[in-house]
């Protein structure tokens, strides 16, 4: 997979949610019902990711694949272990 320039963008909504673009798309152009769940994108970064690069919590080549796929990538907050719904 070629590499390319994505920015990354966090939600003010929703803790450690990030979405990955190409550099070039603008980031209120994302789907509707993305939006509405994530928020206004507020930038929190720009790199060139190649496939080999190594991220913190995603797999390089998968974003690269949703980004080349979909034109984005979404990263969830992490799942905490030992903690479910409802509980307080």
């Amino acid at each position: 997979m070629e590499a390319r320039d994505v920015a990354v963008y966090r939600s003010k909504r929703i803790m450690d949610m990030y979405v990955y673009v190409d550099e070039a798309r603008d980031p209120m152009s994302l789907p509707e019902d993305l939006l509405k769940r994530f928020g206004k994108p507020v930038e929190a970064m720009r790199f060139r990711l190649a496939a080999n690069r190594s991220l913190a919590r995603v797999d390089a080549e998968q974003v690269l694949s949703a980004i080349a796929n979909e034109g984005y990538y979404l990263q969830l907050p992490p799942v905490h272990e030992g903690l479910s719904l409802g509980e307080s």
